[in-house]
């Protein structure tokens, strides 16, 4: 996938240092989940935010690699970065594309930092480090955001190895974060008012069996449920970030039939429904088939429920037959959303050096295809969902109030009075705006 476009942040922490930090983020919710700790880790420190990378001392990038445009843009933005630093400042590069090409980064004038512990570590001048084996999970903590819903990060690396995808060569094998420290930071984030918990990672379904007790994905969604309800009663919600199709099992359909507490909202990264290109991609090729059966039995238990997927057109070698396997199950499936992306060479993969390699025009064609039927069915779902007696919307602005409801819609409450961001709220649909719902507050309890 294309990284986001680059967000430059700095906590709104008190200005009481000499020293001051910004941070320039690509790409995707790990790495704005550690841009957050590295923020906090550098006010813990002692340095203040920066109102711009001209007034900073110190400068870092955190860096994207899922694709060649991803890292790319990474070297683009750090050569700019190095260009508008005061002399004296350092400039950092840290994140999956300075792991993969420390050099291009150094060549640059920014520091390789691919070890996020050292550089959260680094109080000092910086100094470029080689990065430490993906044997341990990144000693980073966040105890809160300066935005209604939180990210919780559960675990790092992949040790799968999708043909196409660079990123364990970046990040390392699967490391799993503990228990206790996942529930601590829950707790935290909660107390800080945020009632809604993202779990994200980069292969969640590799949570766990390096733990000591193992554990699975959803064992842990499981007792966090449940410990966090013992704590903190039921308000608040988990939303559960990308899904691989092999974790769609019966232990994940017992676990979500049975929660109270995680979003009505699945978000499953498929790439294809053709058995042959998912082959080739290195993936399960009955992988359309057990999406198809876990949703159709989770429905029965959830009802209508979000439902996104992430999709790659033109894969090297995917013939007309194939695409049109995709294209037929995005229409049959009860998709409410799908992120789609044009294949594109990521070098580096094996992907990037298979025969097959499809014209640029072919790609875009068969993505533009696989968008209208997914925009499509997003305005069916909205409508749908428009006709609901009941959502929980986690406010996100207070004044004009607005926030996003389980079900992964953004909500525009009207003639209501200003809202504590964080907090859930029960709201009745009143009508649609867009691609918005338009919600008032129900006369009960917000929690």
């Amino acid at each position: 996938m294309d990284p986001d476009p680059a967000l430059c942040y700095a906590p709104p922490m008190p200005h009481t240092s000499p020293r001051r930090f910004w941070l320039a983020t690509l790409g995707c919710k790990v790495n704005q989940y550690e841009a957050r700790a590295l923020a906090e880790a550098f006010a813990a420190q002692g340095w203040s935010p920066a109102p711009s990378p001209a007034d900073a001392d110190r400068i870092v990038l955190i860096s994207c690699a899922v694709t060649a445009r991803a890292e790319s843009e990474s070297r683009r933005l750090a050569r700019a970065l190095t260009r508008e630093a005061k002399p004296g400042a350092e400039v950092a590069a840290t994140g999956c594309a300075a792991a993969v090409q420390p050099e291009a980064f150094a060549a640059l004038g920014a520091v390789p930092m691919p070890d996020k512990d050292r550089l959260a570590a680094a109080s000092d001048r910086l100094a470029p480090c080689p990065p430490r084996p993906g044997d341990h999970f990144p000693n980073l903590a966040v105890a809160g955001y300066d935005r209604a819903r939180a990210l919780l990060k559960i675990q790092d690396g992949c040790s799968h190895g999708c043909s196409y995808c660079i990123v364990p060569a970046a990040r390392g094998p699967s490391v799993s974060r503990p228990y206790h420290a996942i529930l601590a930071e829950a707790r935290r984030l909660l107390d800080a008012g945020h009632a809604e918990l993202g779990l994200t990672g980069i292969n969640l379904g590799h949570f766990g069996p390096d733990l000591a007790p193992a554990m699975t994905f959803w064992r842990l969604v499981a007792d966090l449920e449940r410990d966090l309800l013992a704590s903190h009663g039921p308000a608040f919600r988990l939303r559960l970030g990308s899904l691989d199709p092999a974790m769609l099992d019966a232990e994940g359909l017992a676990v979500l039939a049975e929660s109270r507490r995680v979003c009505r909202h699945l978000h499953i990264s498929l790439q294809s429904a053709d058995p042959g290109v998912l082959a080739v991609m290195n993936r399960r090729p009955n992988d359309a088939e057990a999406v198809s059966f876990f949703v159709d039995k989770l429905g029965m238990k959830w009802g209508p429920m979000a439902l996104g997927l992430d999709l790659l057109a033109g894969f090297p070698g995917e013939a007309d037959t194939a695409h049109a396997a995709t294209a037929a199950f995005l229409t049959r499936l009860p998709v409410s959303y799908a992120h789609v992306f044009p294949y594109s060479r990521r070098p580096g993969t094996p992907a990037a050096t298979m025969a097959g390699q499809l014209p640029k025009e072919t790609k875009t064609l068969r993505a533009a295809e696989l968008r209208r039927t997914a925009e499509d069915k997003a305005q069916a779902f909205l409508a749908r969902l428009a006709t609901e007696d009941r959502l929980e919307v986690a406010v996100e602005r207070a004044a004009p109030a607005a926030g996003s409801c389980g079900r992964y819609v953004d909500c525009r409450f009207v003639d209501a009075a200003p809202l504590t961001p964080g907090g859930l709220v029960a709201a009745r649909p009143v009508g649609l705006d867009g691609d918005s719902l338009l919600v008032a507050v129900l006369p009960e309890a917000a929690r």
